[in-house]
């Protein structure tokens, strides 16, 4: 029953999200468009085909649009106007509620890979590397936005939420090394850079599709400090009502 509860929600979330213009734009919209606009821009710093560089900081960018931007907007308005104080105490639970709005980020994911893979497919692209490992990145990655994400929604009110979680959204894409590379930072702001999730997330899955494989061990070590610590200070500092 429990199960069939989860599932429902997670359904539901899922469709308000698919029906909601502005989470579209932003989760598949700006990725999309990000990926046509650079995917035939050479540029000096980028060594071989653009794409090789630019796919894998696209698909970083596509988990941060909705396990931090889509998810934390929206989970911040079911605080505002109460939905989450109802929901938990339905026989969904508040463990239910969190699992379902999981599931939902993962469909979300899902749906913008397949369109990012097509689109990039489409452009000449072809993966090398660890498909698996790099699938395994974005997954950790999207533990640590979604972390973000809640701690975001679960601690501003609605308005500071929406207006932090769009700053910040602009600040790692610049940050990222997604559609640039670091080295074309001034050296402060590329280590500063390459301590923040975003950053780590696109290093590593582009050296996981890379041939031959060569993930950061770096990135990989601040990608998965960012998942365990975001989370668990969004768990301790959530609020259910503002």
């Amino acid at each position: 029953m429990r199960r069939r509860a989860v599932l429902a929600q997670a359904a539901s979330e899922t469709r308000l999200g698919l029906r909601r213009g502005e989470s579209l734009v932003v989760t598949i919209g700006i990725p999309v468009g990000v990926l046509l606009f650079f995917g035939k821009v050479q540029t000096p710093s980028v060594q071989g085909d653009p794409l090789d560089f630019l796919v894998p900081g696209v698909l970083a960018l596509a988990v941060m649009s909705s396990a931090m931007v889509s998810l934390g907007i929206a989970t911040g308005f079911d605080r505002r106007f109460g939905v989450l104080k109802r929901l938990g105490s339905t026989p969904l639970t508040r463990g239910g509620l969190l699992a379902a709005k999981t599931l939902y980020v993962l469909a979300i994911e899902a749906i913008q890979l397949g369109v990012l893979l097509t689109v990039a497919a489409g452009l000449g692209w072809r993966p090398g590397g660890s498909v698996p490992l790099a699938l395994l990145a974005l997954l950790v990655g999207s533990v640590a936005f979604a972390g973000l994400g809640l701690l975001l929604a679960g601690t501003l009110r609605a308005e500071a939420n929406l207006a932090l979680a769009n700053g910040l959204y602009l600040v790692l894409l610049f940050l990222g090394g997604m559609a640039y590379p670091l080295s074309r930072l001034p050296e402060a702001v590329q280590a500063v850079a390459r301590l923040l999730p975003a950053a780590a997330l696109a290093e590593t899955v582009r050296g996981a599709l890379a041939d031959p494989i060569d993930v950061p061990v770096g990135s990989v070590i601040v990608l998965v400090v960012w998942a365990i610590v975001l989370p668990i200070v969004a768990a301790r500092c959530f609020r259910w009502e503002e």
